[in-house]
């Protein structure tokens, strides 16, 4: 086994350096570099946005409105001068003789700049906006990701989304698989008819549905609770068939021996079935926690009240009536994707698995 796993093959870089003909083949074949072309613009574009999202998360506010703009998270230089209560932005002068001089912008009136000599603050110019060129130096805003802290209420959002996405998540598993087992171990008339119906209600419009659920929602007294969004969405058609489709793989024999046994329905449905379903439950915990953490339209109906807001809600924070606070809006969207992306990470490998058994394209 030893030699097996130490094969060119079944290394890393075995595996990024992998050509047609085997490790022992002749030279690169066309079909080579157009794979690895192909793979690498995939990768490209997957993951630059996401690197410019994490790196713009660290710019500041005037570093975002930056045209052209840049990848690395820059920041203008500013200088003290005598006779300034403020830090004054530093520039690169340059005149109509070609002379270059570092000077201080006091204001800007159009496209008129007033630029001061840091080092004879008596001197004072006016100089076109298209003759100066701002200095810039590598500067992490880590601002951006404590203030919001010490401002805003985000723990409290980030603590609402927590409990809304794993309470919503466990329910969501036990209805789904629940009504699963039903549709894929009892054999009844109408069971396809029954499926049939479930698969129908995802055609169904959600802006459809609103209205109603609102209504119920109300009359339960449920408004401005955290159960007001997690009780209405936690049956969910696409985990039932999912489900469903994965459980009809179960060998029929195993559920007979079972039966044989003297085993109850609940004991064969959660020490037979369910464990042999984890690749498509873990599919279904994946979905639901993506369903639930990123979810804004139904918080947002029920929720009025910013202690029971949750993290997507509580972004709104940051938008004022003429201004948005991208800055922060950038790094909370980072803090925000930290937790999907470790369940992906711990769950990724049973998505081809689960997917593949259950039959979803």
């Amino acid at each position: 086994m030893a030699d097996i796993a130490a094969t060119p093959s079944r290394t890393i870089g075995g595996l990024a350096t992998a050509r047609r003909g085997g490790p022992n083949g002749r030279g690169w074949h066309w079909t080579d570099i157009f794979t690895y072309v192909y793979l690498a613009f995939g990768v490209a574009l997957m993951f630059l946005p996401v690197v410019w999202l994490v790196l713009s998360s660290f710019k500041t506010q005037a570093g975002l409105q930056e045209f052209p703009p840049t990848l690395l998270p820059l920041g203008q230089v500013q200088v003290e001068v005598q006779g300034f209560d403020e830090p004054l932005p530093l520039f690169e002068v340059t005149f109509e003789d070609g002379t270059v001089r570092q000077m201080a912008q006091i204001r800007r009136i159009g496209i008129m700049s007033q630029m001061v000599d840091p080092e004879n603050p008596e001197e004072r110019i006016q100089v076109s906006i298209d003759d100066r060129e701002p200095i810039r130096e590598f500067r992490v805003a880590w601002e951006n990701y404590t203030k919001p802290l010490e401002t805003f209420n985000f723990l409290t959002y980030l603590n609402n989304s927590v409990i809304v996405t794993a309470a919503a998540t466990l329910i969501t598993l036990l209805i789904n698989s629940m009504a699963a087992y039903g549709l894929a171990i009892y054999e009844f008339r109408g069971r396809n008819a029954v499926m049939l119906f479930v698969i129908g209600t995802l055609m169904i419009p959600i802006t459809i549905i609103l209205v109603p659920t609102y209504l119920v929602v109300t009359q339960l007294g449920m408004v401005n609770t955290l159960w007001a969004v997690i009780i209405p969405g936690c049956a969910t058609p696409t985990g039932v068939f999912l489900l469903r489709q994965y459980m009809l793989t179960i060998p029929r024999d195993l559920i007979e021996a079972a039966r044989m046994d003297k085993a109850s329905e609940w004991q064969i449905y959660w020490r037979i079935v369910l464990p042999l379903s984890l690749p498509a439950i873990a599919v279904l915990a994946i979905f639901s926690v993506m369903w639930r953490w990123n979810d804004f339209l139904w918080p947002l109906i029920v929720l009025n009240r910013s202690e029971v807001y949750t993290l997507q809600i509580g972004l709104n924070a940051f938008q004022g009536e003429l201004n948005v606070q991208w800055h922060f809006v950038l790094a909370m969207t980072v803090v925000a994707l930290i937790p999907v992306t470790v369940v992906f990470a711990f769950l990724q490998r049973f998505i081809t698995t689960g997917i593949a058994s259950s039959g979803m394209k």
